[in-house]
């Protein structure tokens, strides 16, 4: 049910990047979680307030830096039609800039996820999560 998709008609290449990127916030929020809920036993509160530091614009937009020259020649196009995809939505709490860098990083995460790549998703958040480590 979950995955990848398997009928010609369900290729991700073919979906819109807001498409993906609907689905990458998704798969980035269920990481993020994941991730704060293996620091430890805290409140809903505190593990609120602890992923708004992960899942703003902003925040994304940095982590692309770190990841963009990781990415492969297919995962730069991804990112790129999402970065460059027009939204319907103007960020309120964001500069435009890093709403499309976000927005890029979300479509990569939800192509990946729908083409079944679940070892380079893990491996691209790992990535971040030691980044942010190094940070704190």
């Amino acid at each position: 049910m979950f995955g990848k998709l398997e009928t010609e008609a369900e290729k991700p290449s073919l979906y819109s990047p807001l498409a993906l990127a609907y689905m990458g916030d998704c798969v980035y929020e269920m990481y993020v979680r994941h991730h704060l809920i293996a620091q430890g036993n805290l409140s809903a509160h505190k593990l609120h307030k602890a992923a708004m530091k992960y899942v703003c614009a902003e925040a994304q937009s940095a982590f692309v830096e770190v990841l963009e020259p990781l990415f492969s020649e297919e995962e730069e196009a991804v990112y790129k039609r999402g970065r460059n995809a027009k939204s319907p939505t103007v960020p309120k709490h964001a500069k435009v800039t890093d709403y499309k860098r976000a927005t890029g990083l979300e479509t990569l995460l939800g192509f990946l996820y729908l083409e079944g790549r679940q070892e380079r998703i893990d491996e691209i958040m790992t990535i971040l999560f030691k980044k942010i480590n190094e940070r704190i």
